[in-house]
């Protein structure tokens, strides 16, 4: 009874049915003009220290950022108006930030450099953003493509089985020169699926089926089965390619949906026991996994060997280097990570030349995104859009933890990448176009209600 009355009650009160609802554009404006500037500046820190001159493209880089946050505000400010104003401003500065990381990094290997292509990339990001806040005028309407959503999703995971694999997995997609990674969009189309799919059976996976203990219920299997399938499908195939911090990412999607729909706790306690003999049985018998459960045990064996520090040691390294208030951008030694500097651990790159203070600000960033993505959900009157805002919040903190746990020691690496931050094209395009739907569905929390409408 308890999950019924949470699905039917009101979480926050509505807005106000005149229109009275505050908007909130001139704040969300006046931040994006704090984020491109603390960008701008962080970009000439790095060339200072690097260089000792100015950066030749500064103006470039400053107008394409400048002018991609002014495009992504008329976006919002003309076809969704009632939308949260943190949102767009914290996706700006953290991909800002992650530029000039990258640049950073890209002095120390003059012969690779990427911030060129991350920014062609942001760039197609920002580019989807517009289009999806335009086009997408109801978040509602995904909800008829759940089943399309999860075919197309299941495609993209199955593909690169078929391409060689990179550093020991099959996620990557390399053609006529060009890569990505299909499983970062699937994500999303999964996110959709699970709220589609429990929506429509809310009430039935709440309350039917034979219990086992205390509160927990063994569901039907006509309720439970299509999305199980799919679900297992879905982390099988990932396992296949050896792509485990995106299943075990899905796996905790899976979960968290399934609490938010059912209300019961129970799933909880459930997922975390199969997410720890999964994690064992993997860990244990893969070969590539157990290498990395190895090095997080034990990060300094390979110093003692006399090979020198390892990734997860030097990324250990640079945090404590870091200290407080860190080396200073340009000033700190993470380069020596070596390949996966830039990517798996660009957040010790931060925390060695922005310090404690600096590698706070972010994740406080991180933690602010996702708490605007729950009261979305909270304040949606849909059980659809309460689930999909929940995902897609999720879907960032479950991220964010897995990979800040991974470089910091607190879990063994899982090879994923930090949202907007570390490089990689086909992240920061879904990241941008996770940060669209959730202005789309804050746009629809916040949006006064019509006076009959209001008043049923």
């Amino acid at each position: 009874m308890t999950a019924l009355t949470a699905e039917v009650a009101e979480p926050a009160p509505p807005p106000p049915p005149d229109g009275s609802a505050p908007k909130r554009r001139g704040v969300e404006l006046t931040l994006l003009a704090g984020a491109v500037l603390i960008c701008v500046l962080g970009h000439h820190c790095v060339a200072l220290a690097t260089a000792g001159r100015t950066p030749e493209p500064a103006g470039r880089y400053a107008a394409w950022l400048a002018g991609a946050a002014l495009l992504a505000h008329l976006a919002v400010r003309f076809r969704a108006p009632y939308a949260d104003p943190l949102v767009l401003p914290i996706a700006v500065l953290l991909n800002g930030l992650g530029l000039v990381l990258i640049q950073r990094l890209d002095a120390t290997t003059p012969t690779h450099p990427t911030a060129g292509g991350q920014l062609r990339w942001s760039a197609l990001g920002v580019a989807l953003f517009v289009l999806v806040v335009v086009v997408l005028r109801d978040h509602r309407v995904l909800q008829k493509y759940a089943y399309l959503s999860v075919a197309a999703a299941l495609a993209l995971m199955l593909v690169p089985v078929f391409f060689p694999a990179v550093n020991g997995a099959h996620i990557w997609i390399r053609f006529a020169g060009l890569s990505f990674q299909p499983g970062e969009f699937a994500k999303i189309l999964l996110a959709v699926f699970f709220a589609a799919y429990l929506a429509a059976n809310r009430t039935a996976l709440a309350l039917t089926g034979r219990r086992l203990f205390w509160k927990l219920r063994l569901l039907p299997g006509r309720v439970l089965g299509p999305i199980l399938t799919i679900w297992l499908l879905s982390v099988g195939l990932l396992v296949l390619e050896r792509d485990l911090g995106t299943s075990l990412l899905f796996f905790g999607l899976f979960v968290i949906m399934l609490f938010t729909a059912t209300g019961r706790i129970g799933w909880i306690a459930i997922g975390l026991l199969l997410a720890a003999v999964g994690a064992y049985a993997v860990g244990t018998f893969e070969p590539h996994v157990h290498s990395r459960v190895e090095d997080w045990l034990n990060p300094f064996a390979s110093i003692d060997r006399g090979e020198g520090p390892g990734q997860l040691a030097q990324s250990l390294f640079a945090f404590a280097a870091g200290g407080l208030l860190g080396a200073g951008l340009g000033h700190g030694q993470s380069f020596l990570i070596g390949f996966a500097a830039k990517s798996d651990f660009i957040l010790a790159t931060a925390g060695e030349e922005l310090g404690l203070v600096g590698i706070t600000a972010i994740l406080l960033l991180y933690g602010l995104l996702v708490h605007r993505g729950f009261c979305a959900g909270l304040a949606l009157r849909d059980p659809f859009g309460r689930l999909l805002a929940t995902g897609l919040a999720s879907i960032v903190a479950l991220q964010v933890f897995v990979i800040a746990g991974g470089v910091t020691g607190l879990i063994p690496l899982t090879g994923m990448a930090m949202p907007f931050l570390a490089q990689g094209g086909s992240s920061v395009v879904t990241n941008w176009v996770i940060v669209a739907l959730l202005v789309r569905l804050g746009d629809s929390a916040r949006r006064p209600r019509p006076p009959e409408e209001a008043a049923a």
